[in-house]
């Protein structure tokens, strides 16, 4: 299988993160995609490619005018002014205040636009998302040649919704891609998404409509992040009922009932006939992932993998979360591998 990839993910590389009232070292951050990468190399899953430039006009199909010109401007705002750490929000639109008018204050903006505040914005970080939606953009071009590709997407994008970051994501990589292939003939997409955290930026962009039919596998919402989306009565609106399906699952979840719901969303992805699935490829379900509580081994992966193939679609692998470090190019690896049946 190929992979594409960049060094340039490397431009987004803060430094604080908000964590159990602290400023700490980020989870999501530059070494997690090393591990992959020598892992790819070691194991020999195939070739690495470098992305190449697209359009990014595509960006305007899934995300709001205002919120990418925010991302394009957001950093300068924040030095103009002379603040010296990264930036974060301090106030946020809460249900008891008006949330329609947008603030011309760097602070508001932030709060406005944004999800969830252990995601700093840091010099470097727009240039990095950009980057990677042409990973993204590259991966899922290639399918008309290949059965399946790997994107090696940081930062992740499947928290990102229309109008707001968070979650360590600021475009959603796997929203473009579906949006590539509907260009390129696509009628019917399917978006799996198996990351520990359910997908609500993809959820909330694909909503009302019924060619896109996106599923998530995750720690249930009251329990875990992003705590306000990803209820198993979210089913959709509009021409998009029946077109949404969450399986939120508790703290300790193990393999051999986790597996069960994606045995469930297989027979959904048959039943809809698409021309392409994409995988949201989180690995943060691992047993030992830091901010993450189901319990799947590194061994269960390759299962996962060889279900996934089972489904015979032309698959686009995204690359999501996955915080244990030392651990996330085993897990990613033994996934792709497990798909090839090796």
């Amino acid at each position: 299988m190929k992979t594409v990839y960049t060094k340039n993910h490397i431009l987004r590389n803060s430094k604080t993160e908000l964590f159990g009232g602290e400023l700490v070292k980020p989870f999501e951050r530059p070494e997690r995609m090393e591990y992959i990468l020598n892992e790819i190399k070691t194991r020999k899953l195939g070739a690495i490619l470098d992305p190449v430039n697209f359009d990014m006009d595509i960006i305007y199909k899934i995300h709001d005018k205002k919120y990418v010109d925010f991302l394009n401007n957001a950093w300068n705002e924040w030095v103009a002014l002379g603040f010296k750490g990264e930036a974060i929000p301090t106030v946020y639109p809460s249900r008891s205040m008006n949330s329609d008018v947008v603030p011309t204050f760097i602070e508001g903006k932030l709060g406005y636009y944004c999800l969830a505040n252990e995601t700093s914005i840091s010099e470097g970080t727009v240039e990095a998302a950009y980057e990677s939606v042409k990973v993204a953009l590259t991966a899922a071009d290639m399918l008309d040649e290949e059965k399946s590709v790997f994107a090696l997407c940081r930062p992740p994008g499947h928290h990102a919704s229309k109008d707001q970051y968070g979650g360590y994501c600021f475009f959603n990589n796997v929203a473009i891609a579906a949006e590539k292939l509907k260009e390129k003939g696509a009628k019917r997409i399917f978006i799996l998404d198996i990351d520990f955290h359910h997908g609500n930026g993809t959820q909330a962009i694909f909503y009302d409509r019924s060619d896109v039919f996106f599923v998530s596998l995750h720690g249930d919402p009251k329990d875990a992040f992003p705590h306000f989306l990803g209820h198993a009565d979210e089913k959709g609106s509009g021409e998009g009922v029946g077109y949404n399906c969450n399986y939120p699952m508790p703290p300790g979840t193990p393999y051999d009932v986790w597996t069960k719901s994606l045995d469930d969303s297989i027979s959904k992805i048959q039943n809809f006939s698409p021309d392409a699935l994409i995988v949201s490829l989180g690995v943060d379900t691992y047993e030992n992932d830091p901010i993450s509580f189901f319990k799947l081994k590194s061994d269960d992966f390759f299962d996962v993998g060889r279900k996934i193939a089972s489904i015979n679609l032309p698959t686009l692998f995204v690359m999501e979360g996955g915080y244990a470090i030392k651990e996330i190019g085993v897990n990613t690896v033994n996934t792709l591998k497990g798909f090839e049946n090796e």
